[in-house]
């Protein structure tokens, strides 16, 4: 996993190249670049996979490929055989290596074979141009940059703040080529939309069951695939508890990670539950009064989220994966993608077959600018590879295959998943309500009066030039009576006077409030 920039053309200014490697930093544990007088690219490499060979930027053999590639890519091993059954030889253990012998093998349809989470850069030297592309669900990042007719691209919005030019987000499943003065011109290798389409829908309870089963262990037994310890970030909800049931099973050494207030519905439930299973069980504690301004800043510089529902868990996110990061755990595992997949969030019941999948679908393409953007910024932010188990593309597909019924029935979410785990779940477990990670965690109350400062802090840090901050999705789908289309209308435009108006007074009423009172002694008992 890493953090990548280039710059390409004529004249690429090295100031601004070292600037933009500064602000991936905490992405890697070792920066590595290639300069050249038409050609900047470096890579900030956290070190997972064939630690001490696979250094980057990766060079072609004949020198002509240069790649900058941040990711994880589960099927290396299969693809490395397939190669070297080909002829082509290589000369390491790791995944980025085959990303670039795989393109060579088979070029840009190399792409739709890659099993896992990954955004690359490629330039070919001989001609000049660049070859992009990210995974289907765009759980790894890229954005690009242009001006003065050089080509800027990095792995974060806070890298190409310092070009000073509006800045575009390659889109997930698509890939394409550049120069230095024309393109992306981009095409999608996969459409969500229609993935599954040409299979016969699982109706059937038990096979579904089944299905999802197999799935979610071979999903895991993938990503536990390292020498490395592998934590997970357990809630004690549904997605979390099976993610850490497997971890257990298939890995020598795991470990859990919960944050939030000691008596809060998380941190309860995981502790019974580490404890029942025998699993080493780390919790960080945190009270809604030791949320301060610089967490809220940090947290909005860190994440560049854009709704304030996301910006609020990534506060929460924070001080969970510093502890992470200072255990020296490399690796861990999420439970984002259970709730989008089958049914845990409100408004699929209160709507017909066809809009509830229509609400599925954008749900889906939008995770990579809300929850797994959430769940990239903070992990990585601290040096820390977080891997969504539940999001491998044969997981959505079989989602994708679904009825509504499996999904939500007699009023409960995640129908299916509770269903198909119910001998391996505990009760306690399995019956619990979904919480949001902010109200789980009992701390949504100390993040929250800080909402009326979101948006100035994310002025602030030259985040507008991607996009502004806006509402909350859920909360103008429901003011919109769940109409999908005038949502996405609606939801485009910022906070209204009144919002901002409220969320001021909020402000007031929770700190300024409180603090009004200790100053003067009002409130006291006589």
């Amino acid at each position: 996993m890493s953090g990548i920039v280039l710059l390409l053309g004529p004249g690429a200014d090295r100031r601004t190249f070292h600037r933009m490697m500064a602000e991936l930093t905490p992405r890697g544990d070792l920066a590595e670049t290639q300069l050249g007088p038409d050609l900047l690219a470096g890579v900030q490499r956290l070190r997972i996979v064939d630690r001490e060979r696979a250094a980057q930027p990766w060079c072609s053999a004949d020198g002509r490929w240069l790649l900058c590639y941040n990711g994880e890519v589960y099927n290396h091993r299969e693809l490395a055989a397939e190669l070297l059954r080909l002829g082509r030889p290589l000369r390491t253990e790791s995944d980025t290596e085959v990303v670039l012998e795989a393109f060579l093998a088979w070029g840009p349809e190399a792409v739709t074979r890659l099993r896992g989470e990954f955004a690359f850069a490629l330039a070919d030297t001989a001609t000049g141009r660049l070859y992009l592309a990210r995974d289907a669900l765009g759980v790894r990042p890229l954005y690009w940059s242009r001006h003065l007719r050089r080509l800027h691209v990095a792995s974060e919005v806070k890298a190409l703040v310092p070009v000073g030019a509006p800045i575009s987000e390659l889109p997930p499943g698509h890939h394409g080529w550049a120069d230095a003065v024309s393109g992306p011109e981009l095409v999608p290798y996969l459409d969500l939309a229609r993935l599954g389409g040409g299979q016969p829908p699982v109706r059937d309870t038990e096979e579904a069951a089944g299905l999802l089963r197999e799935a979610v262990r071979d999903s895991i037994r993938a990503r536990v695939d390292t020498d490395l310890t592998v934590g997970v970030l357990l809630s004690g909800g549904l997605a979390s508890t099976l993610a850490l049931l497997h971890v257990r099973q298939l890995h020598h050494d795991c470990v859990a990670f919960t944050v939030g207030t000691p008596d809060s519905a998380d941190v309860k439930c995981a502790r019974r539950l580490a404890a029942d299973l025998g699993v080493h069980h780390e919790v960080i504690e945190v009270q809604p009064r030791d949320i301060r301004l610089d967490d809220i800043r940090a947290a909005i510089r860190i994440s560049e989220l854009t709704e304030y529902a996301d910006l609020i868990d990534a506060v929460i996110s924070v001080p969970l994966f510093r502890r992470v990061r200072d255990l020296g755990v490399r690796v861990v595992l999420t439970g984002d993608g259970v709730d989008d997949l089958f049914g845990g969030h409100p408004g699929s019941g209160r709507v017909g077959p066809e809009a509830a999948g229509r609400l599925f679908r954008h749900r889906i393409r939008n995770l990579c600018r809300t929850g797994l953007q959430r769940m990239d910024r903070t992990s990585l932010g601290h040096g820390v590879e977080a891997r969504p188990p539940f999001l491998d593309l044969s997981l959505v597909e079989l989602a994708m295959r679904l009825p509504a019924e499996l999904k939500l029935r007699d009023g409960r979410r995640r129908w299916l998943p509770r269903h198909a785990y119910a001998d391996l779940l505990p009760e306690y477990v399995r019956d619990r309500p979904r919480e949001p990670m902010a109200y789980g965690s009992g701390l949504h109350e100390g993040v929250r009066p800080y909402r009326a400062l979101f948006a100035r802090q994310y002025r602030a840090f030259g985040y507008e030039l991607l996009e502004p901050v806006r509402r909350d999705f859920d909360t103008v789908l429901v003011r919109c009576g769940h109409d999908l289309d005038r949502a996405v209308a609606k939801g485009a435009a910022g906070p209204d006077v009144f919002e901002h108006a409220r969320d001021l007074a909020g402000m007031a009423r929770w700190k300024v409030g409180p603090a009004w009172r200790r100053l003067t002694g009002s409130g006291r008992q006589n």
